[in-house]
């Protein structure tokens, strides 16, 4: 049984008799008790993550290790380009310079590789099937669209995605980019990517169904990451994740007004879904959003689903259409 509480769900208490709080406080501590369970049996869970460094294997190194290197990781050497490409590259000041940066910051992996281990942990608890991915790190650019990318049994990590939102290296990018550019949000971009491989994409192009998909991938991270502040898991700041608590009802009513929920024009999601400074209400208030606020309410109506269906299997929860897990959902936030 999964129970998600709301910080305001606090003051209900005051409304409730006597006997009715103990009922909810027996309920409360018999779920902690599973909980507590759960996470002794995924501790134990035999799974060790170490890190490929491929990135200290390429760079710093003769050009003679290339022939090598394609030998052991073909899938990193697109065969349409010479090894030449690979030698300017290895050779590249930039590249350099981002190495000796990746270097600083992660001289010791002991830290991410434990939670990656606690994470996948995790992921093997709710999904048995699912195989620990060989992880290899690189140096690619700073392309941060792309930090983390799952196959199955591969898990690519750009380390020089992750050197900390203040690093120097970064100057230039937008502030809402380079909040996310930090070596704490590694946990997170690998769980979200393992969440788009387990849930199929939208059925319909709905701006509902799109929120749900995304409250779908939140709510695994919920799950998948329990230990990590509800704002670390959807890239917020804590005044950002507080200022969408705050609002939630006229956020919703928002959306409800404007009538939008089974529009399929794509402007929604670039609004309110797609990775943003601020969502674009166009309205005075649009700085003080964050971005992704369809996503945060797409999370929100998963997570009242659930407390209308605790014993929902998980992998059931994730197949559900999303208009049929919005009607079972009851979800209508209040004052």
């Amino acid at each position: 049984m999964i129970i998600i509480l709301r910080p305001r769900l606090i003051s209900f208490f005051r409304f409730l008799q006597p006997r009715r709080i103990i009922f909810l406080l027996f309920i409360l501590f018999y779920s902690c008790q599973s909980e507590n369970q759960n996470e002794a049996e995924i501790e134990a869970i035999p799974v060790q993550v170490s890190l490929d460094r491929f990135d200290l294997k390429f760079y710093n190194q003769p050009t003679s290790v290339i022939p090598g290197l394609k030998a052991q990781y073909p899938y990193l050497f697109p065969k349409q380009f010479s090894d030449s490409v690979w030698i300017n590259r290895q050779t590249d000041s930039l590249q350099l310079l981002l190495q000796n940066e990746v270097n600083k910051t992660f001289n010791n992996t002991d830290k991410v590789e434990s939670e990656l281990s606690h994470l996948i942990k995790h992921i093997k608890f709710y999904f048995p099937e699912t195989k620990v991915p060989k992880v290899i790190t690189l140096t690619n650019n700073v392309d941060y669209q792309i930090k983390t990318v799952y196959m199955d049994s591969l898990l690519l990590l750009s380390l020089d995605t992750f050197l900390g939102s203040d690093n120097p290296l970064y100057d230039g990018i937008p502030n809402y980019i380079r909040k996310e550019l930090d070596p704490k949000y590694i946990q997170v971009q690998v769980a979200d990517k393992f969440a788009s491989f387990l849930i199929s994409q939208p059925e319909n192009r709905t701006f509902l169904s799109r929120m749900i998909y995304e409250g779908k991938k939140l709510f695994l991270q919920d799950i998948f990451l329990p230990h990590i502040a509800q704002e670390d898991r959807i890239l917020y700041t804590a005044e950002e994740f507080d200022w969408a608590l705050k609002n939630e009802v006229y956020l919703w009513q928002y959306f409800v007004e404007k009538q939008v929920l089974y529009q399929t024009d794509p402007d929604w999601v670039q609004r309110f879904i797609e990775p943003a400074p601020f969502s674009k209400f166009y309205l005075q208030l649009d700085n003080e959003t964050p971005g992704r606020i369809g996503s945060w309410l797409g999370w929100q109506i998963v997570k009242s689903y659930v407390i209308q269906y605790p014993d929902t299997p998980l992998e059931e929860l994730l197949r559900l259409p999303a208009q049929k897990l919005f009607n079972l959902s009851k979800y209508k936030p209040k004052r």
